[in-house]
């Protein structure tokens, strides 16, 4: 399946049970409500998807079970973040296997690769698959940036085809069109920062809090990419407290949280995560019902097509 990079792409929660084993039925009920609301991709192992804790037979069984449940109507895209080239360049070739439609791919973990090393790192990957890899640029979390220059040489490679915006810097969604036009298509992977991203070229959204609020989500996006930008703040003006919960270093925990609130999960997180309290849970609630409680009427927006 070609993947054309657009639209809002869920970076979903992994759901566990009480045993701490992997809950697929809720999983269902989240992925089919990502679905019905319209989303283009799953984005499965990333950091909202607890990927450092699951086994790998445990990835393997949530790409599989993925495939099924969207039977085709979306890309399943993968996450990779390895500690090694070697890792990362078996990891693609077992997301391959399984049946991934994709990657999205962090720089190596815990090392802080220089240019040459990153650069290196995501071409050996690259080289290795034939599946289309989005590049994770977040410099903030991870401490590595990927750089225009950078992006300059990776793009050699046909299957890189698109970057995970994650900068927190507005201007460079402009500086990656000025620099390579359609080339690298560019998600936005800031929830707080996603419709001004839209509005400056972006061509779609790796989101979070899309897991609890998938229609809100996407009409935000059908809304801004049909010129109807007015109706597209309206939602994100009242969506912003709690696309605000993602850029936290729980937003597990908070996105969980909210997930139960709408009826697509549970906040059951895997340890050393444990589930928030005291002041804190009481302060994410408390944004959580305010959004309920003033959550909008969505416009027709799948009639936007």
């Amino acid at each position: 399946m070609a993947i054309q990079w657009k639209g809002v792409m869920p970076a979903v929660t992994t759901k566990f049970t009480d045993q701490d084993t992997l809950d697929l039925k809720m999983f269902e009920v989240n992925i089919k409500a990502q679905l019905e609301a319209g989303v283009h991709g799953i984005i499965l192992g990333g950091t909202l998807g607890e990927a450092s804790t699951l086994t790998d037979d445990e990835k393997s069984i949530l790409i599989s079970t993925t495939i099924d449940i969207v039977k085709g109507r979306v890309p399943v895209i993968m996450n990779i973040a390895e500690q090694t080239t070697k890792g990362a360049i078996k990891a693609a070739d077992k997301a391959k296997k399984d049946g991934a439609n994709g990657l999205m791919m962090l720089p190596p973990m815990r090392y802080k690769a220089g240019q040459k090393e990153t650069t290196t790192y995501f071409k050996e990957v690259a080289k290795s698959t034939d599946l289309p890899i989005m590049i994770y640029n977040n410099p903030i979390d991870y401490k590595i940036e990927v750089t225009l220059d950078m992006f300059e040489e990776l793009l050699e490679l046909d299957n890189i085809q698109a970057v995970k915006e994650s900068t927190r810097d507005i201007s460079n969604v402009t500086r990656i069109k000025n620099r390579f036009g359609n080339r690298l298509k560019i998600l936005s992977g800031v929830d707080t920062l996603a419709l001004e991203s839209l509005l400056m070229g972006a061509n779609g959204w790796v989101a979070g809090l899309v897991d609890a609020f998938p229609a809100e989500t996407v009409a935000i996006y059908e809304l801004q990419k049909a010129g109807k930008i007015k109706e597209a703040l309206n939602i994100y003006r009242w969506f912003l407290p709690l696309l605000e919960l993602d850029i936290n270093p729980k937003l597990v925990q908070n996105i969980k949280l909210a997930e139960v609130a709408t009826g697509i999960g549970t906040e059951n997180v895997r340890p050393p995560r444990l589930p928030l309290e005291g002041e804190e849970r009481k302060r994410v609630l408390e944004i959580i019902e305010n959004g309920i409680k003033t959550r909008p009427s969505l416009p027709n927006y799948k009639a936007l097509h």
